[in-house]
């Protein structure tokens, strides 16, 4: 098979087995995961977009899309399909109204803070700022603005998408309103987003990161603690409660190394000083092991955990699932589980939802119900491939033990490796995923766009 006629059409590199940049271009950040596509386009625009879908779907090639390569379940990448590597179209453009930014489809978070947050503006996007905006974008994305702004998915207003007729075509309010309303939480499933157009809030200069961190072995004390402060703490209030082990590091006090702890994260969307007055309580429902909290600009808040998940080094296995209700009985449940966690990297964490992102209607967008209280994200990380099994099978059993807890429904970001027949479907329930397979059909009617957490069309 000749793959010239593709090359002449790009502005982009296209890369083959043993071409200089393949193996540093099929890496992504999970070290689980080591495909080796037959082909990979390093695109640079929306044609290239377009001639990468056109050849793909001529040969009968499958078509693995990366933006940030940050998914757990390592969709970006395939074996012996044709991976449309869009990290090199990271251009950001804010509009000099300040109330919206216009962001390409490769960009990371970081591209988009580092081009919003000098003018004092932001939209939502998740923890990590290596993460690739159209992955968390087209999931939902959870995030510290979450309370106020919702989610990122929330203040996404338009995109211009390559479908998988090889056509571009815009998603607003007025063209094309369904595809817009299944992009915001549908995930890949509907084409191939080569620009996003979102919508801007203004932020504080400085803002309260606050990080109690407690010891694992008072979590049953201290946790009923945090839910209760969460219960009525102001929309400006967001976070999380984070079980992890101290590593052995000099950046921490040797005393906390191998500890392991419960880390109240929280950040307060507004001024450093009101945010340090109405978290303050956080630091006395205990003792405090060590205290992380500082105050910085949101650019630095959103970076502050980029070290800890280093891209290509270590295996990761991450499934989430909703809870209905954090009662005592529930969170015993919790901690007597995670205390059985075989690998000290891991971590997991009782997000607490509430505010804007929860009186967002379940029909405006393709993310659904938002009832939700709480979800618990188990994040399994280690080194020694020979530790696969024991930390996967970890999390599953954990993950099944807690459905009596939940509601059923998961975070397609955090999928495991999108493993079950039912997997999708139940993460939506079958009133948005029925609504979700007509648009499938209508785009993608015969699942060109399969390689992502994968409706199928009706």
């Amino acid at each position: 098979m000749t793959h010239e006629p593709l090359r002449s059409r790009l502005r982009g590199e296209l890369l083959e087995p043993g071409s200089h940049a393949y193996d540093d271009a099929r890496i992504i950040w999970n070290a689980m995961i080591d495909r080796r596509p037959a082909l990979i386009v390093r695109c640079r625009n929306a044609a290239d977009v377009v001639a990468s879908v056109d050849h793909a779907r001529s040969h009968g090639l499958a078509i693995a899309v990366r933006s940030g390569g940050h998914n757990v379940a390592g969709y970006a990448v395939c074996d012996g399909g044709l991976m449309i590597d869009m990290s090199l179209m990271n251009a950001v453009r804010v509009a000099p109204e300040l109330d919206r930014a216009y962001v390409e489809g490769g960009a990371t978070w970081g591209d988009v803070d580092a081009a919003t947050t000098p003018f004092g503006r932001a939209t939502p996007g998740g923890l990590i700022s290596a993460t690739g905006v159209a992955g968390l974008t087209l999931s939902g994305g959870i995030g510290w603005l979450r309370g106020t702004h919702g989610l990122s998915c929330d203040n996404l207003i338009a995109a211009d998408v390559v479908t998988a007729r090889s056509e571009l075509i815009r998603a607003s309010e007025t063209e094309n309103k369904e595809l817009l309303w299944a992009l915001k939480g549908g995930g890949g499933n509907f084409g191939i987003v080569v620009n996003f157009e979102f919508r801007l809030h203004p932020i504080s200069e400085e803002m309260m990161f606050f990080a109690p961190a407690y010891s694992e072995e008072d979590a049953n004390e201290i946790i009923p603690k945090w839910r209760d402060y969460m219960a009525t703490a102001p929309d400006e209030v967001s976070g999380l409660a984070e079980f992890s082990t101290i590593p052995r590091d000099p950046l921490y006090p040797e005393r906390t190394w191998g500890r392991r702890v419960v880390t109240l994260a929280a950040v307060y969307d507004g001024p450093a000083d009101e945010g340090e007055r109405v978290m303050q309580p956080l630091r006395h429902l205990g003792v405090p092991l060590i205290d992380f909290s500082d105050r910085m600009p949101y650019r630095v808040l959103q970076s502050i955990y980029d070290g800890l998940f280093p891209k290509g080094r270590d295996r990761c296995y991450w499934k989430s699932t909703y809870l209905s209700r954090l009662d005592d009985a529930t969170i015993g449940e919790i901690t007597a589980r995670l205390a059985l966690r075989p690998s000290e990297q891991t971590y997991a964490s009782i997000w607490k939802f509430g505010g804007t992102m929860q009186r967002i209607s379940a029909a405006s967008t393709a993310f659904g119900d938002r009832s939700m209280p709480f979800m618990l994200s188990l994040d399994a990380i280690w080194s020694d491939p020979r530790d696969d099994h024991t930390n996967i099978e970890w999390v599953r059993d954990i993950w099944r033990d807690m459905q009596p807890f939940s509601t059923g429904r998961l975070y397609l970001n955090f999928p495991g490796f999108g493993e079950g027949n039912t997997l999708v479907r139940d993460a939506f329930g079958s009133e948005i995923y029925a609504r979700l397979q007509h648009v499938k059909r209508a785009y993608d009617r015969y699942n060109i766009f399969h390689l992502n957490q994968n409706i199928l069309p009706q």
